[in-house]
């Protein structure tokens, strides 16, 4: 990956309300690199959505600029703004296929529009189909798709004039466990095989673990957190990364045990150890044991991979008074 597909410096965003202003988004400065996957992570409210807008030029900043590619998607108009959107395809959450159009048909819409050859559009169509595996249902109604297919039918119309970025607007928030896994390895195949930039807005951190390589923490139209996602995982700096990473990493004890812990504090100390990159494997408590002496108890935590790379977290309690001597090892 070598530059940035998209840039946000000093990014504010505000719309009217009775009185005066309430600002959506404030000083947002982000690097997007180039033939990454990003995603963006926030709660309802935190303006993720509106940032995502603002790449497609659908909302135009207030204050700083957004570019895609080096050019000025805030100040673009006409002709090259639709450039830019050319360049920019859209994953919608709730799938916004046309009723009365058969798959083929949904996928071929932006084509019509960009004015393609009949010709062009059946031989394009036919090689998306066939990229997102739907060759058994192209003539098939959006009523007749499960929302995994729609799913697969909406990414295929999104690359259909050959962009350059991706954007995937809560792509899989609406679509179950399973069929939301299908949909992530398609996106993270699409990106391997096509060298595209995907940039994602999700509120479930697990989306991120499984395809992102890189991501950014939202909170009160700020960014607050940015950078590889790995590290942001591995040294989450904020009160709101840590939140949200406490569903997915074993970061937090499980109830019953924290319950015990305050109806009856022991005289043990709960430590939270974090094994990354080729630590993840190490026989930790064997060697607190053999090494040093010390009995840890397993309270919670997990083991797995973010990306390729192996993770965990494991939160153990030890004797009070061999607490330090414990973190020190």
């Amino acid at each position: 990956m070598t530059g940035a597909a998209i840039t946000f410096e000093g990014l504010g965003k505000s719309f009217p309300k009775a009185g005066g202003q309430v600002m959506a988004l404030a000083d947002i400065t982000l690097s997007v690199p180039q033939g990454s996957i990003t995603g963006i992570i926030g709660r309802s409210g935190a303006g993720k959505s509106t940032l995502l807008r603002m790449v497609n030029g659908l909302e135009r900043p207030t204050t700083g600029k957004v570019s895609v590619a080096g050019r000025d998607v805030g100040t673009a108009t006409g002709s090259g703004l639709r450039a830019i959107r050319r360049d920019v395809g859209m994953i919608f959450q709730h799938f916004n296929l046309l009723a009365s159009r058969s798959v083929r048909g949904n996928i071929a819409l932006p084509l019509e529009v960009a004015g393609t050859p009949r010709g062009q559009i059946r031989a394009r169509v036919d090689q998306l189909i066939d990229q997102v595996g739907l060759g058994a249902l192209a003539d098939r109604y959006p009523a007749e798709l499960s929302g995994g297919q729609k799913q697969r039918v909406g990414i295929a119309r999104a690359l259909a004039t050959g962009p350059k970025v991706l954007l995937s607007d809560e792509a899989t928030s609406a679509l179950d466990p399973e069929t939301t896994q299908t949909v992530l390895d398609l996106l993270a195949q699409i990106n391997r095989d096509l060298g595209l930039t995907v940039l994602l807005i999700t509120h479930e951190m697990a989306v991120l673990r499984d395809i992102a390589s890189h991501m950014a923490v939202i909170e009160a139209g700020r960014i607050v957190e940015a950078g590889p996602t790995y590290d942001v995982f591995a040294r989450p700096a904020h009160a709101t990364t840590r939140s949200f990473l406490s569903g997915v990493t074993g970061a937090t004890l499980p109830a019953f045990v924290a319950a015990r812990l305050q109806a009856d504090p022991p005289g043990d100390q709960v430590i939270r150890v974090t094994f990354a990159g080729t630590h993840a494997t190490d026989p930790m408590l064997a060697r607190l044991a053999t090494d040093l002496g010390i009995s840890a108890n397993i309270l919670g935590g997990t083991i797995e991979e973010i990306g390729t790379r192996p993770f965990g977290n494991l939160l153990i309690s030890v004797p009070h008074d061999r607490g330090d001597q414990a973190r020190a090892s």
